[in-house]
């Protein structure tokens, strides 16, 4: 047999192998008598050449429900995974058996990358201890504690932005709502005065615009990450961020925490809060015994996630919102009515209490969160076996769960006529009468976003200013639909939206 009968034959085999391979793996979901999605070979259910947004791919298996099965199978690659459809189920999986699903199953590397072992990715006793130490940060009295500083930002925000409109002005709404959440993280997790109105591109600025816009999203990233994380980490000393910005943001934990320690600065800020638990003290409420120190690297991690999660999903909220309300007038002409009859009450003060009571304006965040979810897909992962209820099947350990808050919240069959902006879903009476895991803007459960109390009260700050002093319209430049960004997670917007902004 000559050379090229060899490779031929080699090449035969190898390609019969991996074809074997598939199609035994394919058969997972059968073999257990579950309904799926028909897998192709070598992607799964994963899209091939054209980049898709996680919500869309997540959200074309959600959408071949049948209401027979609480979950489709499905497959990334040759991975088995399950697809949420019904909302007992996704209950199951966020609340009632959350001991079977409390993982991510996210890639962090805190030897190499020690700002990627965050709240947000760790698991298990690490993720447990974190949070616990966490926690007590996000309590309504700790937010009013910060609630002056971010209004400090937004009436600084407010000014610069008074000097750019004369009448009225087509502005970019993305980019000025990105402006002021950096502003109000930047002071808040790390003492900076940033004022991006008059430095728009300042280091910190541009450093934060690099976690999102620049990560190291090499394919090999992405498959060893997904599935060899250890392998990922031990042998490839993979990063989740760039080594510069990692780099930045951990010298600057470092220089803020010095300079407040040396000259016994206090600001009633996230910082000082994590300050106090990196020297061992509690947190002096409900869960004031004491859980050990944080390390520098844990407050940085922390600091940075706070940065991550509060700069971007606050930012697009506010965005989403204000172009929801240009093409319903009605709907923002009411909001105004109630910012002017509450401030009113108050002395024309923005203060926590006034907040508190512009329930309309809460509306209209939730009603933004549901239209708009920041964190679309949430991902779960199954730490023992479980046996699903009513059935002899069992998801096995280490299976994803995938839950399309996207796809739950534009359901016509838990919300009537989804595409119409109707911040009324949200009365008392609507929400007793929807399932209680059909809104998961802040996700729900143990694993709920830690910062939600943080999140709206940053949002409302911030739409409540621009609604008191600004009126937005739609121009020949607002897009009649939108673009995310494929690579992100997060339901971030691909372009700028304009708007016709004039003073009230």
């Amino acid at each position: 047999m000559d050379w090229l009968s060899i490779v031929l034959w080699l090449v035969i085999g190898i390609v019969s192998a991996i074809f074997l391979f598939f199609k035994k793996r394919y058969a997972y979901w059968k073999d257990r008598g579950v309904e799926y999605v028909e897998p192709t070979i070598p992607f799964g259910n994963l899209p091939f050449r054209r980049k898709v947004h996680l919500k869309e791919i997540i959200g074309n298996i959600y959408d071949k429900k049948s209401g027979q099965n609480p979950f489709l199978g499905a497959f990334f690659f040759a991975t088995p995974v399950v697809v949420a459809t019904d909302l007992d189920f996704v209950k199951s999986v966020l609340i009632k058996d959350f001991n079977n699903f409390h993982g991510r199953g996210l890639y962090f590397n805190e030897v190499d990358d020690p700002l990627s072992a965050h709240l947000f990715s760790l698991d298990g006793e690490k993720w447990k201890s974190l949070r616990a130490k966490l926690s007590p940060t996000f309590t309504s009295g700790k937010m009013k504690f910060m609630f002056p500083t971010v209004v400090k930002v937004a009436d600084r925000f407010n000014a610069g932005l008074a000097d750019m409109i004369d009448g009225s002005v087509t502005l970019e709404v993305k980019d000025l709502c990105a402006r002021f959440t950096t502003d109000v993280i930047g002071t808040c997790a790390f003492g900076i005065e940033c004022n991006s109105m008059k430095t728009p591109d300042s280091e910190f600025r541009r450093y934060g615009s690099r976690a999102f816009d620049d990560p190291p999203n090499s394919t090999l990233f992405q498959v060893l990450s997904i599935q060899y994380p250890n392998i990922a980490s031990k042998y490839f000393h993979m990063r989740a961020f760039k080594k510069d910005v990692s780099d930045f943001f951990m010298n600057m934990v470092r220089e803020t925490i010095a300079y407040r320690e040396k000259n016994n600065v206090r600001r009633n800020d996230f910082m000082d809060l994590l300050i106090q638990l990196k020297n061992g003290g509690s947190l002096e409420d409900e869960h004031s015994k004491k859980l050990g120190k944080l390390t520098i690297e844990e407050v940085a991690a922390q600091a940075f996630l706070f940065f991550l999660a509060g700069f971007e999903t606050s930012s697009t909220t506010i965005t989403f919102a204000l172009y929801e309300l240009s093409l319903n007038p009605d709907i923002q002409e009411k909001g105004r009515q109630e910012i002017e009859e509450v401030l009113n009450r108050h002395d024309g003060k923005i203060t926590y209490e006034s907040i508190e009571k512009m329930v309309y304006i809460d509306r209209i965040i939730s009603e933004t969160l549901r239209k708009y979810p920041a964190a679309p897909v949430l991902i779960r992962n199954c730490t023992q076996d479980f046996n699903v209820p009513d059935s002899d099947v069992i998801i096995e350990k280490g299976t994803r769960v995938a839950i399309s808050a996207y796809s739950i919240h534009h359901d016509p069959e838990i919300y009537e006529n989804p595409e119409v902006f109707d911040p009324e879903r949200f009365s008392p009476e609507q929400i007793k009468n929807r399932h209680p895991v059909a809104f998961l803007g802040f996700g729900d459960g143990p694993r709920n976003c830690v910062g939600l109390r943080f999140g709206r009260m940053q949002s409302r700050i911030g739409l409540v200013t621009l609604l008191k002093n600004y009126r937005f319209r739609p121009c020949e430049e607002t897009p009649t639909s939108l673009e995310y960004v494929e690579g992100n997670p997060l339901l971030s917007l691909k372009h700028g939206i304009h708007l016709l902004v004039e003073k009230v």
